[in-house]
């Protein structure tokens, strides 16, 4: 396996910057779009938007390309083109031999890198046909429940078998495991009443979600589950107003699915409760969605073996890990494809001081270099 050359290393890291400069929140995935559809048609590669399930808010659809290989196999390989939504400008710069953001904000590493680097792979791949087929599939809208990929129809696919790079941890873990992901969210509807003259007929919809928020469990309930509110909302701007609206919004998250719905079923509980104490006696609503199913890999599975081959030709010795964390591997192995999620390097995703190493972007694309043959090797192409 040959690795990447000087050329396509500055290229790659090039692209990367570029994409970052791109904003891409969901929903507003349109620029990003026609800047990866850019530069693989310049490459002859020709590119399918599948806008058939797509948002109809949405500035585009998930995108897919197909690189020919010498042999008769295919392999799979995604990564998503929007990143959380952006509180600054994105202004990538290099400190201490790592990308950064300039600005206060996300640096959108999460999950450019990795479409930095298969458009970078691209180059190699259609200059030297790789031994298996490539599909390239970049989806939308992932980091709001992987709407992209859970829309996707899979059937259109000729691989059974792939990749995405979407954790933020060292290059070598392989995630074997990832949540269900439960999305919960409360309505209170009280009564308005002027707050100085007549408290008593006001029905408070910010209380009672305050009694729910702190009745809640909350952030890591065992090794496997976990429970996060993350908004909440009411009330008009005055303090001389009982606020007759409130909105909550939280997740549940775990490995074990029976446990998950269990803290889903108390957690509703817990609203329903906080909602008719006597302090407020509000009306509720409550939705709850699941927006992802998690899954488990076995560490023998054909994905995981060619993953540690490519891995270890790279230098990099395989560890299995588990995550809290979702991506579309959860929404392509729902669809019946063996999909493993590979760490990409990328550190504080979500996080306004994320970074990424120069270095871990360059491992990244010798890895990925390496999976055809990997997958070749141990008989897992389809």
């Amino acid at each position: 396996m040959a690795v990447a050359s000087e050329v396509e290393r500055r290229r790659c890291q090039d692209t990367f910057a570029a994409l970052c400069r791109i904003p891409s929140p969901p929903g507003q995935e349109g620029a990003c779009a026609r800047y990866v559809t850019a530069q693989l048609e310049a490459l002859g590669v020709t590119v399918a938007e599948d806008r058939s399930q797509a948002e109809t808010e949405a500035e585009c659809g998930n995108l897919l390309a197909r690189l020919p290989g010498t042999g008769e196999g295919w392999l799979l390989l995604c990564a998503h083109l929007d990143t959380v939504a952006l509180t600054a400008e994105v202004e990538p710069v290099i400190v201490d031999g790592a990308w950064e953001n300039a600005h206060p904000g996300v640096l959108g590493a999460d999950n450019k890198a990795a479409v930095a680097v298969l458009l970078e792979a691209a180059h190699r791949w259609v200059a030297h046909p790789p031994p298996v087929g490539i599909e390239l599939l970049f989806t939308v809208s992932e980091e709001i429940g992987l709407v992209g990929a859970k829309a996707f129809d899979a059937a259109q696919l000729h691989s059974r078998l792939g990749y995405v790079f979407d954790h933020a941890s060292p290059i070598g873990e392989v995630v074997l495991a990832s949540p269900t992901y439960y999305r919960v969210e409360a309505r209170f509807r009280g009564a308005a009443a002027h707050a100085g003259i007549r408290p008593e007929q006001g029905r408070s919809a910010i209380v009672a979600a305050a009694r729910a928020v702190t009745a809640l469990p909350h952030g890591r309930l065992d090794p496997e589950t976990t429970v996060n509110v993350g908004t909440i909302e009411g009330g008009d701007g005055a303090t001389n107003v009982v606020p007759e609206h409130c909105r909550l919004l939280a997740e549940a998250r775990g490995l074990d699915g029976q446990r998950v719905e269990a803290v889903v079923a108390e957690m509703v509980d817990h609203i329903h409760d906080a909602a008719n104490h006597s302090d407020c006696a509000c009306d509720v609503d409550v939705v709850v969605q699941r927006m992802f199913e998690g899954y488990r890999t076995r560490p023998s599975a054909p994905a995981v073996a060619a993953a540690e081959t490519a891995l270890r030709a790279c230098g990099f010795e395989p560890r299995h890990i588990v995550t809290g964390g979702g991506s579309d591997a959860n929404a392509l192995q729902s669809a019946g494809l063996s999909v493993v999620n590979l760490a990409n390097g990328t550190e504080r995703n979500h996080q306004p001081d994320e970074r990424v190493s120069l270095a871990a972007v360059e491992a990244m694309l010798d890895v990925t270099l390496a999976l055809p043959d990997a997958v070749l090797g141990v008989g897992a192409a389809c």
